[in-house]
């Protein structure tokens, strides 16, 4: 589980230098979206968390660092960001995390019991298929449109992995927030948590935070919204605070 990176590596660190992650230099990369959703999605001492497309394994670190679940289970698609999770937990001492290389469509997979965690966190690709330029890089590919899985998908294996009662901790494009809504509640996960973000006051949301609750009643809060930046090229104090840059 060496951390050394070579040519085509990069060893980055978020959270104000606490946590490090290596990381492709070409390909998938994580983004600021990451960050966020390891922000929002709220878990606590004890409880089964299960991140689904975990790239590298960032928010799943962050949510082991941060909130000390008892396990936490990464499945990732590519064998080669599999290993990397692990490489990732091992650098940063968390040995709750445990990398899974599964596809998330299939029904069963190994060490993964329908139904039995409390927690669910997943950041799908925005894109719908073929749609927008397709990039030449796999990882990329995979990462930004539906070529792996689809949003359907995604609400699917969380459904189907989340206990009674579990929550489903998702970042989504902003425009398809009404195709995201639909699909949670096709599959009994009730919307309690929203919160928008925008990159500046006067711009619109750009992305969706959901926190969803399965076999929940109607109701749900509605967050302030999440500003990033108070000017061009400048964290609003908020977004600082989540991304620790201080």
């Amino acid at each position: 589980m060496a951390a050394a990176n070579d040519a085509n590596e990069t060893i980055d660190t978020i959270l104000g230098g606490r946590l490090k992650l290596v990381q492709p230099r070409r390909g998938y990369r994580f983004s600021v979206d990451a960050i966020l959703l390891g922000r929002f999605a709220r878990s606590r001492a004890g409880e089964r968390v299960l991140e689904l497309g975990a790239g590298c394994g960032v928010v799943s670190i962050m949510i082991a660092a941060l909130y000390k679940p008892a396990a936490v289970a990464a499945v990732e698609l590519q064998p080669a960001l599999a290993a990397l999770i692990e490489r990732n937990a091992a650098l940063n001492g968390l040995d709750t995390i445990s990398a899974i290389g599964a596809d998330l469509r299939a029904h069963k997979i190994v060490r993964l019991p329908p139904g039995s965690f409390d927690l669910v966190i997943a950041n799908p690709p925005y894109r719908r298929l073929n749609s927008g330029r397709q990039s030449p890089n796999l990882g990329r590919r995979l990462a930004r449109d539906e070529s792996g899985a689809s949003l359907a998908e995604f609400v699917a294996a969380a459904a189907r992995y989340a206990c009674h009662g579990g929550r489903f901790a998702v970042i989504f494009a902003a425009a398809r927030s009404a195709e995201l809504i639909a699909e949670l509640r096709a599959r009994h996960l009730e919307p309690k948590r929203i919160r928008m973000v925008h990159p500046r006051s006067d711009l619109r949301a750009s992305t969706i935070l959901v926190e969803a609750r399965k076999g929940a009643g109607v109701g749900v809060e509605i967050e302030p919204p999440l500003i990033l930046y108070a000017a061009k090229g400048v964290y609003s104090d908020e977004a600082r605070a989540m991304l620790a840059l201080e």
